[in-house]
Formats: C-alpha cells, structure tokens, sequence
C-alpha cells in the first residue's frame, strides 16, 4: 500500500511517498525563506499554494499517481494559513484520485518517522523546532507531553535573537557557526520548571547583551549553552519519572551539533540508547505524514472529508494511538548509583551527631558549560537549604537541615522514613487534598515551589505500628527538594507552579489524574483564598504553552 503525505505546518512544503513496508519512495521539502523578518502566516501560505504543485509533479514522476492509495495530510498542529492551504490540497487530492484521505498529528508524525528511521522502539522523545519543544513518551495508548514550553519554543528563541542580531533566515544554523567561535560565558536567566522550560527571559537577556556590546560569538556561544542545557535537563528529568531505556531527539533544532553531543552525554550517563534520524528526516518533510497515515489507516483509524478540519492547536496527547500493539520496551540499565533516586541528586544515608540522616549531593553534570553547571548547582543547593528551613514557618513539614557545604554542593538533612506519594496516591487519592493545601499555604506566603510533582512529597511512616491502619491524614506529609523555590507573589507564578503539578500528574498518574486534580484542588481552595485569580490564569497560561508552528 502506498501513502502520499503531504507536510504544510509552517514554511516548510513537503511531500513524500511511502508504502506499508515503510520504505520511503519519494521524499522533497522546499523551505520558504522570508525576506527580512519573521515568518508571516499568508505569506507562509502563499508558498504553499504555490509550491504544492511542483512537488507533486515532480513525486508523480517518480511514482505512478495510480498507484497511490491513500492521502495522508499535517493536520495540526500549526499557522492556520499554512494548514488550510495544505487540507485543501490533500482533500483535492483525494478527490481527483478517489482514494482515502486522514489527517495526522505533526508532532506525532516526527516520532514515528523517528523510530522508522533508527533503531528506536519506544523512546522518550525531545521534539524541538520553530513552533515546537515537548518532551513525550508513549504510556498507556498515547504519547504523553511530560515537559514541554510554557512560552517560546526553542527555534522560534534562536530565530528571534537571530534576526535581533541581524542574521539570515533561519538562525539557528547560523548561532551554531558563531558559537563555535565564542569563549565567554554570560551570566544569562536559566528557567526550568518541574519538567518545563521557558525561553522568553533568556531571549531578553540575550538582546540586552547584544545592545550593550557583547560580541556577538559570545551572545551565541552564551544562548546555547542555557538553551541547551534546559532541553537536555528536563529530558534526563522525565529520564527519571518514566525509566525508558531510549532518548531521540527529533525536529528541526536536532540538526545542532551540540544539542547532539550534550544529549549523547546525558545518554551515556543515565545507561540509555541515544537516537538521531537522519537529517532529511528531522526536520518538516511529507515522509513522515505518509507513514504516520499509514499507520493510523492501516489499524482502522477513517476520516469522512467532512472530519479534514485543521487542528491549528492539536496536541500531542490528544490523539488516541490504535497503532502501536505490542511494543517492545528497553529496559533502561540504570547505574548503581542512580537507583532509586532523581536525575539531579546522589542520596545517601548516614548519620550525624548519632541522627539518621540523608546526605543529598548534586552530581555534575558533564554534559554543561563547567562555569554553568558549578553555579547551577552551588545555586540550587544554598536555596534548597534556604527554602527547607523556610517554610517550617508557615507549618509545612520538611527535614531538618543540619549541614550545608556549599564547595561540595551537599546537605545533610534528617531521614523521614516513609513512602514517596508517586508510589501510593492511586491507592489513595485524599492523599492529593493534603498536598493541595501545602501548596496553598505556600502561595499565601509568597513561595513558589517550582518543582510540584508526587515524587517530591513523603508520607511518614507512623512511629507506632498499630496505628498504621488509621487515615492517612494522621500521618504527615512531607514536603522535599526545593531547589528551584523562589519567592514571588505574582500570581502567574502560582498558576505554572499548580500547571506543573497537574501536568506531572497527568503523565504519571494517568488513569487516577480527575480523581487526584479534583481532591488537590480543593485542599488548595481551603486553604488560599486568592484560588479563583490562579485558576483563571492557569487556563490563559496553558493556552500560551500551546504554542504551535
């Protein structure tokens, strides 16, 4: 069986050809480069409409148009313009050749064209483009956005700063050159958020520097070495939470070299396989929208005409995959060192001055700039001791702080013996009205935790073995790792504080998440009574990390 695809999300045009056997017969993008600025959505479209014609004419000479069986389109996400232009293509397509037509998931289609194209079976997936950086894996009957932009995506970053700087269209490859050739490290913002990331602060900074005379090498050198860096920590994070023994890296920004390299790095020290498809293929190409049709189609996905309506907001974890039956999971071969514990941290027990403790050190990370990566952690470890002891307070349990070596990146904090929640809360899911309102009285004290996930609270285990059965509630929870805390009463702050833990939820706990957001939210309602402005922000919040091509 033999699938057109045809890939119109953005600037890029492409069509490809491929049968059921997954061999690629036919495969051409043609990139639309803007004049001076940015990408603008008609001209974008414009192109498209032009460009379709050629590409077809040019496949169909390849392939016998006959012989086609099936049309499959980028059905979202991305520019409206750009989309429409390219539905009503494929529709007429389907049409003159009275064949099947579906509309695919462009991220989606990045993914499969990936595991396709290399040895990949069921990867954690860094997707990075202009429109798009998520971090997926596929659980449970689709792929799962654990970590993902809450504002910009990173090539939309690199293109921004790079017309700001007055080079060509696209920036991208033209920050890598010039980065090759800088040396300083700028003092830049490096926002991570749970599992999500932030761009817009660092494309600011960069501007700035640049205004005020930095060489330009070094602005590029500075702008990935953060960038990168960000993507290549909260893909090990998600490492962490889904124990998958795979990485791929996909999209038009996995052409860089050092995103590459410092994802390979990571790979190599957390005891996974690292994957690339080959460069046609990561790029936006009509191969891929080909093959995830077939796909869909083969395993009994069918679209009426009248269901070909563009999806410009058409998110990763919509789609229900019938495709993917039995798949065949690497077990990931984690270090000794590693087990049982985060992508951040060695965790060790002890004792000090006769007390059980936990000694938490922050590894190095090889894969960052040196200079980056002693103030990231020297940072993270003075404000986790800071924010411990803090919250105490405002009568939220944490352990007690009884050393800090700043030199060696390393507490020595008491042992709370317990069970981590991520391990029970399905079992229990009044567990989440407790962590609601820990989370609320933080809010009302103007403390962002910035990290809120299951793994980061303890249930005690209760000193007195009969009361074991009693409720849960009896028992306190701790609150744990808090160095990415801030202080902050901006309210947006507060609603991505509540959008990373519901995402973290979302992706963990799947199955229980309505039971375990409805019982979080209303320990959080009793507790902060400013809850109405949060939510009513998280929902414009979330809107704005949809961002799309």
């Amino acid at each position: 069986m033999l699938c057109i695809g045809l890939e119109g999300t953005a600037e890029k045009t492409g069509v490809g050809i491929v049968d059921s056997e997954g061999n690629v017969l036919f495969n051409k993008t043609i990139i639309y480069k803007p004049p001076k600025q940015g990408i603008n959505p008609r001209e974008a479209a414009d192109h498209h409409a032009e460009t379709f014609p050629k590409l077809l004419k040019e496949a169909f000479e390849v392939v016998d148009k006959n012989e086609i069986d099936l049309v499959a389109f980028s059905q979202g996400p991305g520019l409206g313009p750009s989309l429409r232009i390219t539905a009503t293509v494929a529709r007429t397509l389907s049409l003159t050749l009275k064949k099947p037509i579906i509309g695919v998931n462009h991220c989606i289609a990045h993914i499969e064209i990936g595991k396709l194209t290399t040895d990949a079976e069921d990867p954690l997936t860094l997707y990075v483009s202009g429109g798009n950086t998520q971090v997926i894996a596929y659980v449970s009957k689709r792929y799962r956005v654990f970590g993902e932009t809450l504002d910009i995506a990173v090539g939309n970053c690199l293109d921004q700063f790079a017309r700001y700087a007055n080079l060509p269209h696209p920036g991208g490859p033209q920050i890598e050159e010039l980065a090759k050739k800088g040396k300083k490290l700028l003092d830049l913002p490096y926002t991570i958020k749970g599992m999500d990331i932030a761009f817009s602060g660092l494309l600011t900074a960069c501007m700035r520097q640049y205004d005020a005379g930095e060489k330009l090498e070094d602005i590029c050198y500075s702008l990935q070495e953060y960038a990168f860096s960000m993507l290549t920590e909260i893909t090990e994070r998600a490492l962490a939470h889904t124990n998958k023994g795979e990485v791929m890296l996909v999209g038009g920004v996995a052409a860089n070299t050092r995103l590459r390299e410092m994802l390979k790095n990571m790979s190599e020290g957390q005891g996974v396989e690292f994957y690339v498809p080959p460069k046609e293929f990561c790029g936006d190409n009509g191969a891929m929208i080909a093959w995830l049709g077939l796909l869909m189609y083969l395993n009994g996905t069918k679209l009426k005409l009248e269901d070909t309506k563009v999806i410009p907001n058409y998110r990763t974890d919509m789609v229900e995959v019938n495709w993917i039956k039995n798949i065949k999971t690497k077990k990931r071969r984690i270090p000794k060192h590693l087990i049982g514990k985060g992508a951040e941290a060695d965790l060790k027990k002890g004792s000090y001055l006769g007390m059980d403790v936990v000694i938490k050190k922050r590894i190095k990370k090889h894969y960052r700039d040196e200079k980056l990566d002693e103030k990231i952690r020297k940072s993270r470890t003075a404000r986790e001791a800071r924010y411990l002891s803090l919250v105490k307070d405002f009568g939220i349990p944490t352990p007690y702080v009884y050393d800090v070596n700043l030199e060696e990146k390393q507490i020595t904090m008491k042992h709370i013996k317990g069970k981590v929640v991520k391990d029970i809360i399905e079992d229990n899911t009044k567990l989440a009205w407790e962590i609601g309102k820990i989370v609320g009285t933080l809010h009302k004290n103007g403390v962002i935790h910035n990290d809120l996930t299951t793994s980061n609270f303890i249930l005690e285990e209760h000193k007195e073995e009969s009361k074991i059965s009693k409720m849960d509630k009896e028992r306190q929870i701790y609150l744990i790792d808090l160095g990415l805390g801030k202080i902050s009463d901006i309210d947006e702050d507060k609603a991505v504080d509540l959008i990373v833990f519901k995402k973290a939820v979302s992706s963990t706990h799947y199955e229980k998440f309505r039971e375990i957001w409805k019982e979080f939210l209303e320990g959080y309602k009793a507790t902060y009574k400013e809850w109405k402005v949060v939510l009513k922000l998280m929902e414009d919040v979330e809107k704005r990390a949809r961002y799309i091509e």
